[in-house]
C-alpha cells in the first residue's frame, strides 16, 4: 500500500471491479487508451497485472480518502515484450473522467515513482502512450520524464492506420 495526502493505492479488491470495469466501459475515457473493455477484458487486465506481483509490481487502485471512491489504477508493471521496452519498468495511470484536472494522477505517479526509485534498482522507468494523447504526455513531462527521440513504435494491438497505433515513449533517469 501507498499513502499520499489525498490518496490510498493498494491491491485491487473484487469491490473495487465496479468503478474499474466502469471506467474501461466509457467510451470517452478510452478514446486514447485503447478499446473500450467489457467484463470478461476488464477482469483479463486485471489478471495481466497480477501477473506483475510476484516480483513486486503490478498497478494498484486509486482510493480516494475524503470518500472511499475508487477513481482510478495505476502503478509499475514491467513493459510487453512486442514493445521496444520490454522488461523495463513501466509506469502507467488512468484516472476516471469525474476526477481529471484535479492532480490525482500526478500525485498518485509521484508516489508510485518514490516507491519504484526505493524498491528496484532500475536505471530508469518508462511511460508509453498514444502519440496523440496530450494529457496523459503532460502528466509524464510534471513527473519529470522527457520523451525519447528514439521512441517512437507502432503498438502491435492496432491496426495499421489506428490513430492509437503510434506510441511514444518517456523515460527518467533514477535520481
Amino acid at each position: 500500500m501507498i499513502e499520499t495526502e489525498r490518496l490510498i493505492l493498494r491491491k485491487p479488491r473484487p469491490s473495487d471491479h465496479e468503478a474499474l470495469f466502469a471506467m474501461w466501459a466509457d467510451p470517452e475515457m478510452m478514446a486514447d487508451l485503447g478499446p473500450v473493455k467489457d467484463a470478461a477484458m476488464s477482469e483479463a487486465t486485471l489478471a495481466r497485472h497480477d501477473c506483475h506481483r510476484h516480483e513486486g509490481l503490478g498497478f494498484l487502485t486509486v482510493e480516494r480518502k475524503s470518500d472511499w471512491a475508487v477513481i482510478g489504477f495505476c502503478g509499475l508493471k514491467r513493459g510487453d515484450p512486442q514493445h521496444p521496452i520490454a522488461g523495463e519498468i513501466e509506469a502507467g495511470w488512468m484516472i476516471a473522467r469525474p476526477y481529471w484536472r484535479q492532480g490525482y494522477a500526478l500525485e498518485a505517479m509521484r508516489a508510485v515513482m518514490a516507491w519504484g526509485w526505493e524498491s528496484f534498482d532500475a536505471p530508469r522507468i518508462v511511460a508509453i502512450t498514444a502519440e496523440r494523447n496530450r494529457a496523459s504526455q503532460g502528466v509524464m513531462s510534471r513527473l519529470g520524464m522527457t520523451r525519447l527521440a528514439d521512441g517512437d513504435f507502432d503498438h502491435h494491438a492496432f491496426a495499421p492506420g489506428d490513430p492509437l497505433r503510434k506510441i511514444v515513449t518517456y523515460s527518467i533517469n533514477r535520481p
